[in-house]
């Protein structure tokens, strides 16, 4: 199940956050070994301060969460723009009002191995399939139709996986022990039924009462 984390609820959803910033921390500080900031076990940097969506994966039975992603609008501050601008050709920004930024999308440790026992693909994880099918359901809600990613050669892996395909911006670098990518993700139909099949998912992940979707900064 999707729960969606408008700028205006942050303090509503402050137990929800928390897990999420702590999973954070476990992925990128201590499972992938990034240089980010960790304060108290929880993973913020200044990107959170500038009112993201925030997409979280959350188990129905228990009201965990499983996993998040943030969403930023491309037409402010946006890790692409100021922190990996080296992945785009010369002089070229994204900056429209019809594209978001994906970043910090992570997984619960703990559910790393978890497939779906109904998906095509026993290989991807039934969370990560939620999370993308609710990128694309979030993003269609708001009048978004595109979505733009930095990510490295093992989330490249998951989206072939998925079936999720992207057009690459620029020419992929090598950053730090990795090789990375800038790119593209369409928000269209097409896009979010390839990834229903994938992970054999309901017609809507999103929570029921998920209210109007508001505009990220």
């Amino acid at each position: 199940m999707i729960r969606i984390v408008n700028p205006s609820q942050k303090d509503k959803h402050r137990d929800e956050l928390d897990q999420m910033h702590r999973i954070r921390a476990a992925v990128f500080h201590e499972r992938l070994g990034w240089d980010v900031t960790v304060v108290d076990g929880r993973e913020v940097d200044h990107f959170d301060d500038e009112d993201p969506v925030y997409v979280l994966s959350i188990d129905p039975v228990t009201g965990a969460v499983q996993g998040s992603v943030r969403l930023l609008m491309t037409t402010g501050p946006n890790m692409l723009r100021d922190v990996f601008p080296q992945l785009l050709p010369q002089g070229q920004v994204v900056d429209s009002p019809i594209i978001w930024e994906s970043s910090r999308f992570s997984i619960d440790p703990q559910l790393a191995n978890r497939s779906s026992p109904e998906s095509r693909n026993k290989r991807l994880n039934i969370v990560t399939l939620e999370l993308l099918c609710g990128i694309v359901e979030v993003c269609q809600a708001a009048g978004i139709q595109f979505v733009v990613s930095v990510y490295d050669a093992r989330m490249a892996r998951i989206f072939k996986a998925a079936n999720c395909a992207a057009e690459i911006i620029g020419e992929p670098q090598r950053i730090g022990k990795v090789m990375t990518y800038a790119g593209l993700f369409a928000t269209d139909d097409e896009m979010l039924q390839r990834l229903r099949l994938a992970g054999n998912l309901p017609v809507s992940v999103l929570e029921e009462a998920h209210g109007k979707i508001e505009k990220a900064a």
